[in-house]
């Protein structure tokens, strides 16, 4: 990601929460609006709400207040905007208040941001802002008045910990802002004539504190489904909560502990045994053509998820060598390999660092002549181990991406770097399986991700959609 990218990410995160502070003054010229020194601007091609905020030092709502026709119909290229340069002077007798009917009063009141919200957007406004960083409160943006029929209003909330409270913020937070980016790309797609989609989007950084007031508020009371949350004390208050208004909570990071207790949560990450039956089903699919191979140290050692593949392997009746790691490391494990078959090991660990010195070895047993593949991790994708892989993962290849990249381009002006998994693609297409939750629908075919909901006894719903990927 661009340095001006994550400037910008930062800029947007902060606009509601800073004070507009005076800067040195631009060259455009310059006129008074009761009382108040302005800039007029005429807009030009390719620039939305959220550049023009950062190219003259001022928050979005403060242009909303002194041009209230963008309320109405978004912003239009050439049309002219008066932006405050901060500075207080004696009106002219003569101002554009006067001669424009549309220049806001100085008694209308500004639009009301609510506490805790980093930005809140009709995604309507974003087919005519070359931006979809477009800070508009949610009902500052007219329905379309010349439709043939009134289109429906859906509210959707996002809660993610975008950090904008902190002085520096963590990667972390540059990949919730890509996951916000993605589900506003959904919303875009999704819009049509008879359905108006309006996202809220609350940090919740890791407080507690702030999703208890929210829920303790009628703020989400129009809100008919909840996308977010990653801490567990943050997810386990906002889960009764949506119990209680009956709204599905969609979590893209989580385990399974409240799963079973909450009916309206939707859990997008699999669980240990969803995926170890998955590998499980590859597995007695290859069993006439391989040979398995377990790696130990010492039974302390073994991860959980690694732990649980074992176990279902034996419930599969699924056999396996055992060998040590000290056997594979002094090359004295030729007896465990089969030489008609493709050796598939299954390592000690899920932990990248723990199992990387075994690779010289297993790729010297394949230099021998032996066919090796381990079972590894999604996140070892890219590993140059040289050996062919193996792994589950609620995500599949990315392809088919041209129309999203270019709608990426369009909308954000940059291009994307981030790596797989790309938070962008899960915040879009969990946008997409939750609207269609909404709908009824069961499963979603995404770009990065596919979704198939099924309920786990009376309690919520997990997605059974894990990819096994040969790599």
């Amino acid at each position: 990601m661009s340095k001006e990218f994550r400037i910008s990410v930062l800029a947007l995160c902060t606009f509601f929460l800073l004070p507009v502070q005076a800067q040195e003054m631009l060259d455009y010229p310059l006129d008074t609006i009761n009382g108040e020194e302005v800039y007029k601007y005429e807009v030009e091609k390719s620039i939305g709400l959220y550049r023009i905020g950062v190219n003259f030092n001022v928050s979005q709502s403060e242009i909303i207040r002194f041009n209230p026709q963008l309320r109405e119909r978004g912003l239009h290229y050439g049309e002219t905007l008066y932006l405050p340069t901060g500075r207080k002077v004696e009106p002219k007798s003569a101002t554009p208040a006067e001669e424009n009917p549309a220049t806001p009063d100085k008694t209308q009141p500004e639009p009301v941001e609510t506490v805790e919200t980093v930005v809140t957007v009709d995604t309507a406004a974003i087919q005519e802002s070359a931006t979809a960083s477009v800070a508009i409160a949610a009902d500052s943006v007219a329905p379309d008045s010349v439709a043939a029929k009134p289109r429906k209003v859906i509210e959707l909330a996002l809660m993610l910990p975008f950090e904008s409270q902190q002085a520096k913020r963590s990667g972390n937070a540059e990949r919730m802002m890509e996951f916000y980016q993605g589900a506003l790309m959904a919303l875009h797609n999704l819009q049509n004539d008879s359905t108006v989609y309006r996202l809220r989007v609350y940090d919740t950084e890791r407080s507690e504190r702030k999703v208890k007031a929210l829920c303790d508020s009628t703020e989400l009371d129009s809100v008919r489904a909840v996308l977010g949350l990653v801490y567990p004390i943050q997810i386990a208050r906002m889960a009764t909560w949506c119990d209680e208004h009956q709204v599905p909570l969609l979590l893209p990071f989580s385990d399974d502990a409240d799963l079973q207790k909450h009916p309206y949560i939707l859990q997008f990450n699999s669980t240990d045994i969803q995926e170890a039956d998955s590998m499980c089903q590859w597995m007695l699919s290859k069993d006439s053509t391989a040979h398995f191979i377990a790696v130990d140290v010492r039974e302390q050692d073994i991860a959980s998820s690694i732990r649980t593949l074992r176990e279902r392997m034996e419930t599969h009746g699924i056999s396996y060598t055992r060998i040590g790691m000290r056997e594979l490391m002094t090359d004295s494990c030729a007896y465990a390999l089969d030489t008609a078959k493709e050796n598939v090991f299954v390592l000690h660990s899920d932990r990248l660092q723990h199992v990387r010195m075994l690779f010289p070895h297993l790729a010297k047993l394949q230099s021998d002549g032996y066919r090796i593949r381990i079972v590894s991790q999604y996140s070892w994708q890219k590993e140059e181990s040289g050996l062919p892989q193996v792994y589950t993962s609620v995500f599949k290849s990315e392809n088919e991406l041209e129309a999203y990249e270019a709608l990426w381009s369009q909308l954000y002006r940059v291009n994307h770097e981030s790596e797989s998994p790309r938070y962008d693609l899960l915040g879009y297409d969990l946008m997409h399986a939750l609207t269609g939750r909404l709908q009824g629908e069961q499963a979603y075919s995404g770009l990065q991700s596919s979704i198939k909901w099924t309920q786990m006894g009376n309690g919520g719903y997990q997605n059974a959609c894990v990819q096994v990927i040969e790599h």
